[in-house]
């Protein structure tokens, strides 16, 4: 949603509110890869029985 925003600032050429909304939607997509990984290393820990 962010990156959709920033895209659009930027192509009317709002420079400003273009670089702040496409930092912020780059910090919210590396928080998720970290979320998703931090659940990745502790779900996949557990021993798995059939």
């Amino acid at each position: 949603m962010f990156l959709v925003v920033g895209l659009i600032a930027g192509a009317l050429n709002l420079v400003g509110i273009s670089t702040v909304v496409v930092q912020v939607s780059w910090i919210l997509v590396l928080a998720g890869l970290l979320a998703v990984l931090a659940i990745h290393l502790f779900v996949g820990r557990t021993s798995r029985t059939v």
